[in-house]
């Protein structure tokens, strides 16, 4: 019998969809549990409000959210849209990495990867804290998974060797420790947290230097025009505090998506600049 490949490659997008979407329900408990210092375990899924367990068939990743109208079934209190947005967003990120990486070694340390910057990036939004249970064992993590021979990846790792893992940490995290003791220096303020530094050292180890510095450039941008953006809307002013690790998160993810149609946009930009008289 011949297999249909467009037909394998939908049911491989909607199996990874479908996983995406549990791995997030999964996420929302990290998210919400890790700050606490809570069990991500123990007790099972709740509700915050009326503390009762939340049966199966309430428990659906992003179905059961639109079925109960975002509130819960035994007491009504409404439910954050977190949860729903988390699922999806893994769902989505995933379905975009099985199309990125057909290795699949190199697309489970991936997804591995970017969920715990989805992790991350909540926690960063709602507590302004990066977990070191995350950043820290993820430098090693990444520095780790350089190591392997390129056939087991099938060659798609997109750190090509562990030095150049080991220089994308050193470059990541250095670059930001040195942004933040110049702004203590110099500035008198604290520009940027060291939960930011062992981030960008994580994603250093897993991308290696040339996609940490896109990282950093991609994130550095999205954080710009959205706090820009902030301020002129009044919903934030120049004293606030405005995370960085959701941008570099997200410059990382991108960075592993498309980074080399974006380090080819970035080298085309600045030959065009040179090209001015």
């Amino acid at each position: 019998m011949t297999k249909n490949p467009a037909a394998m490659k939908l049911f491989l997008e909607v199996y990874l969809f479908a996983l995406g979407a549990i791995t997030g329900s999964f996420l929302n408990v990290c998210i919400l549990r890790l700050p606490e210092g809570k069990s991500l375990v123990w007790p099972g899924s709740h509700c915050p409000k009326c503390e009762k367990p939340i049966r199966w068939f309430d428990n659906i990743p992003i179905i059961s959210f639109i079925i109960l109208r975002g509130r819960c079934r035994r007491c009504g209190s409404s439910i954050s849209w977190q949860y729903p947005a988390v699922e999806l967003l893994t769902a989505c990120f995933f379905v975009l990495l099985m199309q990125r990486f057909t290795n699949f070694v190199a697309l489970a340390i991936y997804l591995l990867f970017t969920s715990s910057l989805i992790v991350v990036t909540f926690i960063d939004l709602k507590h302004y804290i990066i977990p070191d249970e995350i950043s820290i064992p993820g430098v090693f993590v990444g520095l780790a998974v350089s190591l392997l021979p390129a056939r087991i990846a099938g060659g798609q790792l997109v750190s090509s060797s562990f030095l150049d893992s080991l220089i994308g940490c050193i470059t990541g995290g250095g670059i930001l420790f040195l942004v933040a003791e110049f702004s203590l220096i110099f500035l008198k303020k604290e520009g940027m947290g060291g939960g930011d530094v062992k981030l960008l050292a994580m994603i250093g180890a897993f991308l290696g230097w040339k996609l940490v510095l896109m990282t950093i450039i991609v994130g550095s941008v999205m954080g710009a025009a959205v706090g820009v953006a902030l301020i002129l809307l009044r919903l934030k002013t120049r004293a606030d505090y405005i995370p960085f690790g959701p941008y570099l998160a997200l410059g990382a993810i991108l960075a592993v998506i498309c980074g080399e149609q974006l380090l080819a946009l970035y080298l085309a930009f600045g030959e065009s600049l040179n090209s001015f008289p």
